[in-house]
């Protein structure tokens, strides 16, 4: 299985201490988002039905062996060796252990392949490079490449490709779906889907230092015409990004957004060679130990 995390009992506490309202993680616009809200909502409400419970059994049995008058010489009766107790309080724990393992590895399996309603659909391709503290979003197919900011057409499955030119960071855009990891030197994949246009936030889930809250991007779903168009207008009037330009992009620090009509995957894939920031900084002079001691 791949090494995959989904925020789902840190949303969990969230719905407590923030409220539905403000939670956008439980406002999903994709089949994705649908599917862990649902986990998320079922969790829930099986943990809720535990404790309900536990409290009941707790104040019945305060109630009925409490202390007072005339029946402070009392004493249950002896229960030792009975296998029906034995078989409830061994079987009740094992039943819920099933009732959260089973829909939770079914989920997780379900979100390795492309969503069902457009399973028939051929996915986009976008590989998702993280860099402290910007994003790269490169379309092999199409040639471009933003920074910051992505284009994604509704309604299509969108197989994004992570991995990372220095931190490990954590691609996650709540409204459509659950985090993955970006590490350096490998390759992760997530699928993510938007039913509907709009614009959503996207950001960085791992913690990579000072510029770590500033490290977001939008998400731009469009529908299908309007992406195309808007890949053809960045194909003709967005620069070529040269190497020299990505290896300045590299340097820590925050950029505005940014297109090109050409990607960073002509010069290196950091899934493959997770040394290149490296030798990108050495290239410009630049000491990561010694800006660092600053």
């Amino acid at each position: 299985m791949k090494f995959v995390k989904h925020s789902f009992l840190f949303s969990s506490l969230l719905l407590f201490l923030s409220g539905c309202s403000a939670l956008p993680v439980l406002d999903p616009k994709g089949p994705v988002g649908e599917a862990q809200k649902d986990l998320i909502f079922w969790s829930i409400f099986l943990m809720l039905f535990v404790v309900m419970v536990v409290f009941v059994l707790f104040t019945i049995i305060l109630v009925r062996y409490r202390e007072r008058p005339g029946y402070d010489s009392h004493e249950p009766e002896e229960m030792e060796g009975n296998k029906w107790l034995e078989l409830i309080w061994t079987g009740i724990p094992i039943i819920i252990v099933i009732l959260l393992a089973v829909p939770t590895v079914r989920t997780i399996y379900q979100l390795e392949e492309p969503p069902q309603s457009t399973r028939d659909k051929e996915p986009l391709v976008i590989h998702a490079t993280s860099a402290n503290w910007k994003w790269f979003f490169s379309y092999p197919e199409q040639d471009i490449e933003t920074v910051n900011y992505l284009h994604i057409p509704e309604d299509q499955p969108i197989l994004f490709k992570l991995t990372s030119a220095d931190s490990m960071a954590a691609l996650w855009i709540p409204q459509l779906g659950g985090q993955e990891y970006n590490m350096a030197g490998m390759m992760t994949e997530i699928y993510l889907q938007a039913d509907e246009p709009g614009v959503y936030d996207g950001r960085n889930a791992n913690f990579t230092g000072e510029g770590f809250t500033e490290h977001t991007f939008k998400v731009y779903a469009q529908e299908e015409d309007e992406f195309d168009a808007w890949v053809e207008e960045t194909r003709q009037e967005a620069p070529k990004l040269t190497q020299d330009k990505y290896d300045e992009l590299l340097l820590p620090g925050h950029v505005e957004t940014q297109a090109y009509s050409s990607t960073h995957l002509e010069y290196v894939n950091h899934a493959m060679d997770a040394e290149y920031t490296l030798k990108a900084y050495e290239r410009q002079g630049y000491d990561p130990e010694k800006e660092g001691s600053h």
